[in-house]
């Protein structure tokens, strides 16, 4: 397995750029004591740093390693209806985080590969989740579930993940990826990569009422009305700061794993869910330019107190995902 050598950048200034001497005042030698911060926003493919949760790692032996996490107490997107408690989301996209960091910084995936998400889930455990007077700082038991597989461009990993606040389980998780080089990519898209324009949206209605869904912000639904019970048209606001943190030549899983959210909460209206766990396994890229149709049903489950809906994606009568989420029902 090859690591990725971190290396510090140097931080004296020389010549014209050194400071002026104030008199009187001495000046501190040696390197500054390390401090918290989150990693560099590059390796978990975020442009903004108040997105990257991830703030340190460790690699504890050839399959496991150790990776320290903070949730803010308030957060823009990832948020429940009530503000007591942290979105479970906000777990899978912690774990999908992990995935990216640990490719970049201890597989030896070049900042410019491509990955391809094929399965997300998260289980997470209610009272764990509960916003304390302070930032909730996580430690993340990350392994491999086999040996990364390799070829001469590509490398397909498994990750399962443990989430602890302090000495409790808080969540649990499993995510696969694929990464590819550029060229490959590009290959594998046939001409639809761009990552620097602005999607154009398939026309679709007017946005669902944000109680509808779940949510209270109205520019955070993605779904539409479609006509027929248990359907919605999928249609995200591309401008959205945090669903589309960067430009895309798809949309992201975790918009679709949002839609799934919201898709159960719109079935389920008056009562909202909040889904305590997700499994989510990506078929297919989802395009911007082509209709996206979201369909939810209840679903027997292995817990007879929660809901289960299984949640489905197709555009042009293709899957593009499947989603099966389990939550309690809180009624309004």
């Amino acid at each position: 397995m090859t690591l990725l050598a971190f290396r510090t950048p140097a931080s004296a200034l020389t010549g014209a750029e050194a400071p002026e001497t104030v008199p009187g005042l001495t000046l501190a030698t040696g390197s500054a004591p390390r401090l918290t911060s989150t990693v560099a926003k590059e390796y978990v493919h975020r442009a903004c740093h108040a997105e990257v949760f991830l703030t340190d790692s460790e690699q504890l032996n050839e399959t496991t390693f150790a990776v320290s996490a903070q949730w803010p107490r308030a957060h823009t997107f990832f948020s429940t209806p009530d503000g007591t408690r942290h979105d479970p989301i906000q777990a899978a996209e912690t774990i999908r985080q992990v995935g990216l960091y640990l490719a970049h910084t201890r597989f030896g995936v070049p900042l410019d590969h491509k990955f391809m998400m094929w399965n997300l889930d998260y289980t997470t455990r209610p009272r764990q989740l509960v916003i304390g007077a302070k930032p909730t700082d996580l430690s993340i038991e990350a392994k491999l579930v086999a040996q990364p597989r390799r070829t001469r461009s590509t490398i397909d990993f498994t990750l399962s993940t443990v989430v602890r606040r302090g000495p409790h389980l808080a969540a649990t998780g499993y995510a696969r990826f694929t990464t590819v080089p550029s060229t490959t990519y590009q290959r594998l898209r046939r001409g639809r990569v761009d990552d620097t324009a602005l999607p154009v949206p398939a026309p679709t209605a007017e946005p669902l009422p944000p109680a509808r869904v779940g949510r209270l912000r109205p520019c955070d639904v993605v779904l539409a009305p479609a006509g027929t019970p248990g359907t919605w048209h999928l249609a995200p606001d591309f401008w959205h700061p945090i669903l589309f943190d960067h430009a895309n030549d798809h949309i992201p899983g975790m918009v679709l794993i949002e839609a799934a959210r919201q898709a159960t909460n719109a079935l389920t209206s008056p009562v909202t869910i909040t889904p305590t766990s997700a499994a989510t396994t990506f078929h297919r890229y989802a395009e911007h330019d082509a209709p996206t149709t979201i369909t939810a049903r209840h679903t027997p489950g292995e817990d007879p107190d929660a809901l289960t809906t299984t949640v489905t994606g197709h555009q042009h009568g293709e899957p593009i995902f499947t989603t099966v989420l389990t939550g309690h029902p809180d009624h309004r």
